[in-house]
């Protein structure tokens, strides 16, 4: 299993930015990806998370209404549109697979310990 983030970058507030992540290696029929992320001193937490199967989608809710999970299944591709960034958004952010109980329970409660597969992670800087 694979995951290879990229999309981040330097913003000022209020901009925009696509984050992807490309997934291979992935076998599970029932699976989901999660976008989470991690700001200096602080514990990683989930931003968004999308089922493979059926497309249902979670949202915490800083990012509801700016940001947007989506997936293109034909490219094993998983995007964060993250629209009116504050500089609060500021993090690296991951993304991550498993199942789909497991990405959906781990991006609701930041409890990420039983995650095994997760990506590099991208830098996302929003300046005021």
């Amino acid at each position: 299993l694979r995951l290879v983030e990229s999309g981040g970058g330097s913003v000022q507030s209020g901009g925009s930015l696509r984050l992807s992540c490309e997934v291979s290696g992935f076998t599970l029929e029932n699976y989901a990806i999660g976008w989470f992320r991690q700001a200096p001193g602080k514990e990683r937490e989930g931003v968004a998370c999308i089922s493979r199967s059926d497309g249902s989608a979670w949202y915490h809710d800083p990012g509801k209404g700016r940001f947007t999970i989506s997936t293109d299944n034909t490219k094993n591709m998983v995007y964060l549109q993250m629209n009116s960034l504050k500089p609060e958004d500021t993090a690296v952010y991951f993304c991550a697979a498993g199942y789909h109980d497991l990405i959906f329970r781990a991006t609701s409660t930041g409890e990420t310990s039983a995650i095994r597969s997760w990506g590099q992670g991208t830098q996302v800087t929003v300046s005021s």
